[in-house]
């Protein structure tokens, strides 16, 4: 017998279950009712620094649309993980702003 484990994979007629995102039933807040939360962090990363948008209540559509913005504001690369927005580099003041401008109530966090 070979030392390889079998994992066995059950699916549904909903297909796989496992890569459904959480953001995928949500419905967007309004900007006015909710406090975005900027990280700035680099562990993981081979000491570059990414900055992180946390707490938002978004569709997915709109998490995309936001995130395709703040890229293009910061001049930056990024991606969606998990809900969260992150922007390559060390962005939070910039984010800040166009938040800000955009409604929402920012809080800065971590160093």
């Amino acid at each position: 017998m070979s030392d390889q484990k079998h994992n066995i994979v059950w699916s549904s007629e909903q297909g796989d279950l496992r890569r459904q995102t959480k953001t995928s039933n949500v419905v967007s807040l309004p900007p006015q009712q909710q406090t975005v939360y900027l990280h700035r962090e680099s562990s993981g990363r081979g000491g570059k620094a990414v900055t992180l948008v946390k707490k938002l209540v978004l569709s997915a559509d709109d998490l995309g649309t936001l995130a395709k913005k703040l890229k293009n504001e910061c001049g930056a690369g990024g991606t969606i993980k998990d809900g969260l927005i992150e922007i390559q580099g060390e962005h939070r003041e910039k984010i800040a702003a166009v938040l800000q401008k955009l409604g929402y109530k920012v809080k800065i966090a971590g160093g």
